[in-house]
């Protein structure tokens, strides 16, 4: 016997505003829903891998608001004022990957929307397989219609909070009478171990603050982990703990009615100043008739016979496979397709307008839309003179900072409650805050709170939409970033981390605060560059760097204490730190020795150069802010600054040693720390641990005479 759905009540494609919806066919809706789930059903199976559960049971949910709220444009993913729907649960990737199917969305392909689907049948049935569109948990540009990479429980959560931030801000900035260019909405889906996640908190409890009306969280209640029920870790009432944090609260007694379902999302629509979660009770794997309810249905598929009688319950063909009846696909383009090919249209048409009333701002917009830079972007970055006593990078990096920030208005960011002391305050702008808290939704400055976890998932948002982000902290407490920073760099967003109090020269707030493995944990994640510049010119090359770089993180390490700015009358330019490491200073002759450091440390490994050059010893110093930048450069290049016969080397960085034997060589010494820190002043932490210029004066001694024997 077919089981019966309540009837969808949102107005379909074809209602005119304020006029009665023409009537939809209820047997095709339905018809929409039981195809989802057969096609995730056979997927899963034929993977022999997969989560069918969660995909099933929320089939009416998200078909129901794609086809009947959400406003996106299948043949124009890329349109920028589409609503978003974020998969937060992505472990139910093959519920995004049949509604992107169904839906005709075309791909895109170096950019540019083509005429081809962007997943096709095929493409379903080759669900987890390698080199398919189609991976275990869904990959922002690697399947067209994914808008983040989900997987991690919480983090799609986050990134649709820097989603809704960012319609906020461009709305504010950009927005102008009688052009109301952004005004869409962002849905996240999510479930039971993404409520549980801290990060899932924390960006919750900043989005109730900042009033994030546009943001609706629709949450997949079952009730149901990898453990069984979450009743043996999770029993807290999770509708009054978003009610504190600000939100708007609505419940769906069933994700199956899907009538109601409309109403709150009309009603999540209409509340403005407060974002909204709608809790969807529903039972994982619904309408299986042995594994519906059961952890077994979470994370395995359903087993052959289970698919066949789950088909028999829903009144399918039970030996179909990958069936897509001839009127789905219409039916949904009626809907959803033909909802969103008049708003996109419109939309072009009033950017046109826009453009002419607009030329600045419309040209603001197109840098941003097309990742590109306003002419002179750096005409104020500073040269700084030498100085003894020099600056802290993290000091002149704030200067740097707002001079390229004063000329690229969409550059914009802030810090885990720590804008002082990583001096990241933007000067003259307002922060991003609603009025009734002192700020502006076109303010640039950022409070995350202390919620470095949550502030790294936002700012992945937020560059999702083509803004220059930054977040900031204690270069300790990327710890707590890992996650957001390791998916930045999996979808290549060029997202800048400006890291401060980068080594023990933290001094006395002790071990806890003082970072050591950090910077070979940076360096280890593939797509991020790490830039640890030694004076004040390097952290302006820094700037020029990472401003440019548009395919991937940068992390910047900064120092807390003053670094000498270098004489560069005597020593090489600041440009060299574009090439990840470069000869600084050097004998005329081949070195006996080679001198190699980074930030801090290079100050110290100059002294001891002088020091060697006044006895007569051949010496080189090679300052190495990067070594992803270094091993990107040619051959011949890397082994002109490094080169392969000069085997007395010395290696200084305040870090961990791990990773520095390549450079160090088989016969090299690597000065860095290989314990945790102190608490003490830090001009008596390095002494201790020995960073010192006599220190790399005597390593050095020894490497050359060892060379000699």
């Amino acid at each position: 016997m077919r089981v019966s759905y309540p009837t969808p009540v949102c107005a379909p494609a074809g209602a005119e505003a304020g006029g009665p919806a023409k009537a939809g066919a209820t047997g095709t809706d339905m018809l929409c829903i039981d195809t989802i789930r057969t096609l995730v059903m056979d997927a899963v199976q034929k993977a022999n891998s997969g989560h069918p559960g969660a995909a099933m049971s929320m089939a009416p949910v998200a078909y129901t608001l794609w086809q009947n709220v959400l406003n996106y444009d299948p043949a124009d993913p890329l349109w920028p004022n589409r609503d978003r729907f974020v998969l937060s649960i992505g472990h139910a990737s093959m519920l995004l990957y049949t509604l992107i199917h169904l839906s005709g969305v075309r791909q895109v392909r170096n950019g540019r929307v083509t005429n081809e689907p962007a997943l096709t049948v095929a493409d379903l049935a080759q669900f987890r397989q390698f080199g398919s569109r189609t991976p275990g948990h869904p990959e922002h540009g690697h399947t067209t219609g994914v808008e983040t990479t989900t997987g991690p429980l919480g983090a799609g959560c986050g990134n649709s909070v820097g989603m809704a931030i960012a319609e906020k801000w461009l709305a504010a900035r950009y927005n102008k009478p009688g052009f109301d260019l952004f005004n869409h909405h962002v849905y996240t889906l999510c479930g039971d171990g993404d409520m549980m996640e801290g990060v899932s908190s924390e960006a919750a409890s900043l989005a109730g603050h900042l009033q994030l009306g546009n943001l609706t969280w629709i949450y997949d209640s079952n009730r149901i982990s990898i453990e069984g029920s979450t009743e043996v870790a999770f029993t807290e009432n999770v509708a009054e703990r978003f009610a504190a944090y600000g939100w708007q609260v609505l419940e769906l007694a069933d994700a199956n009615d899907t009538a109601t379902f409309c109403t709150l999302l009309a009603k999540a629509k209409a509340e403005t100043a407060r974002p909204s979660l709608i809790i969807a009770h529903s039972v994982i794997a619904w309408g299986a008739p042995n594994k519906a309810g059961k952890a077994s249905a979470h994370g395995e598929p359903l087993g052959a016979e289970e698919v066949r009688e789950t088909k028999k319950v829903l009144g399918w063909p039970e030996d179909s496979s990958f069936l897509v009846p001839d009127e789905v696909m219409p039916h949904i383009s009626a809907g959803l397709g033909a909802r969103g090919a008049a708003a996109s249209s419109a939309w072009k048409k009033l950017l046109a307008e826009y453009t002419k009333a607009h030329p600045e701002s419309a040209a603001e917009l197109e840098g941003i839309f097309n990742g590109t830079l306003p002419d002179g972007w750096d005409a104020d970055i500073p040269l700084y003179p030498a100085s003894e006593k020099g600056v802290a990078s993290r000091a002149s990096s704030g200067e740097v900072l707002n001079a390229v920030a004063a000329r690229v208005p969409w550059l914009l960011g802030g810090s885990a409650d720590l804008a002082p002391s990583t001096k990241t305050l933007l000067k003259g702008q307002e922060s991003f805050q609603p009025a009734k808290w002192g700020g502006s939704y076109a303010g640039r400055n950022f409070h995350f709170g202390v919620r470095e976890h949550a502030m790294g998932a936002i700012v992945n948002g937020m560059a999702l939409y083509g803004l220059r982000a930054f977040a900031a902290g204690f270069l300790i407490f990327s710890d707590y970033m890992k996650a957001p920073i390791r998916l930045s760099s999996i979808m290549g967003l060029p997202v800048t981390y400006i890291f401060t109090h980068d080594s023990i020269g933290v001094g006395e707030d002790g071990p806890t605060h003082q970072p050591i493995e950090q910077l070979a944990q940076l360096r280890a994640t593939p797509g991020m560059t790490t830039l640890r510049p030694a004076d004040a010119n390097e952290v302006a090359e820094a700037w020029r760097y990472l401003m440019t770089h548009r395919t991937g993180p940068i992390a910047l390490a900064l120092s807390r204490q003053n670094l000498p700015t270098l004489d560069r009358t005597r020593y090489a330019p600041a440009t060299g730190l574009a090439r990840g490491a470069y000869v600084l200073a050097s004998s005329e002759t081949t070195p006996q020795v080679i001198l190699i450091a980074t930030g801090s440390e290079v100050g110290l490994v100059v002294s001891a150069y002088e020091a060697l050059v006044a006895e007569g010893i051949a010496a080189r110093v090679v300052s190495m802010p990067s070594w992803e930048l270094f091993e990107a450069q040619p051959q011949d290049y890397r082994d002109s600054v490094l080169p392969p016969d000069v085997t007395a080397r010395v290696v200084v960085e305040a870090g961990s040693p791990i990773g520095w034997d390549r450079y160090a060589g088989p016969r090299g010494t690597i000065i860095a720390m290989r314990s945790f820190g102190a608490s003490a002043p830090a001009e008596k932490l390095v002494e201790h641990f020995g960073f010192t210029p006599q220190a790399v004066l005597d390593a050095a001694r020894r490497q050359v005479g060892s060379a000699r024997k």
